[in-house]
């Protein structure tokens, strides 16, 4: 029997999300309807619903070094992705790790998660400067219009005519590559900005009316890691994931999960997922 060739293996370092929409358990729920391999090191635990967060519990620094690095001497990451991580101590810990060895030189896609979808904040306020200077180390960084004006310190943008500009401060904060996520701003569509070397480029979808919106930024940030390994570059596998994120979008109110922001339908590809 022929074996099979091994599948991308993507690293979550994120949060966990009891409701199942948001956090690790959307990033490994993506990692797998994309086709990649998924593991996680978990960096606090929420009490949280459709409806909110009402707890957060950072997991002990020490523990997530230990998640870490047991890991990696057994699995090789292909790419990783890092949602919340809380507070200061966390960020650098988790900062450390990602310039150590074999960790240096991986991929990685940086959600700067600070606010739920519901409104919950998730970053400690004098976590910002240590969240500014981990922006080196992500090749991709998916900040929303309230999350980068966290970073750069100013009021959120208005219009998408004001993305191109604060994408390229963001740039000069040390990130490589940004995709500002323009999904506040108001209009027909949902228009990002990717911003790399070879300059601002407007990506350009319906804008799905829906009120499954929960974890659309933790799905949206870990679709582009897993399918990173399978793309020569990172736009097309940010143009691939937004594509797939729209249709989890459409299908996200046919499953029918929680009173609040009900979660994406990651598995909206999937028959068996398939609702009469």
């Amino acid at each position: 029997m022929t074996a099979l060739p091994r599948p991308p293996v993507a690293l979550s370092v994120a949060g966990s999300d009891p409701s199942g929409g948001a956090g690790v358990q959307a990033d490994l729920k993506t990692f797998s309807a994309l086709g990649a391999y998924g593991t996680c090191v978990i960096t606090a635990l929420t009490a949280q619903s459709t409806r909110g967060v009402t707890l957060v519990h950072e997991v002990p620094v020490d523990v997530v070094r230990a998640q870490v690095e047991t890991l990696v001497e057994d699995v090789r990451i292909d790419v990783v992705k890092v949602g919340m991580l809380a507070s200061a101590e966390l960020v650098e810990t988790v900062h450390e790790l990602l310039t150590s060895e074999p960790l240096a030189t991986t991929p990685v896609v940086l959600d700067p998660v600070m606010v739920s979808t519901s409104g919950s904040r998730l970053l400690a306020p004098e976590a910002v400067d240590a969240v500014r200077a981990l922006l080196p180390r992500a090749d991709v960084i998916t900040p929303n219009v309230p999350e980068a004006a966290v970073l750069l310190d100013e009021s959120p943008v208005g219009s998408e005519a004001d993305l191109p500009e604060q994408a390229r401060r963001l740039r000069a904060l040390g990130a490589r590559r940004v995709l500002l996520k323009g999904g506040h701003l108001d209009g027909l569509e949902a228009v990002d900005l990717w911003l790399d070397d070879d300059g601002p480029f407007a990506l350009r979808g319906p804008r799905v009316p829906t009120t499954a919106t929960h974890g659309t930024g933790c799905t949206l940030s870990s679709a582009i890691a897993a399918l990173r390994p399978r793309h020569e570059g990172w736009l097309p596998a940010v143009r691939e994931a937004r594509g797939w994120l729209t249709e989890a979008l459409r299908h996200g109110e046919s499953l029918g999960i929680g009173s609040g922001a009900g979660p994406v339908h990651h598995f909206h590809e999937q028959r068996r997922w398939q609702h009469p």
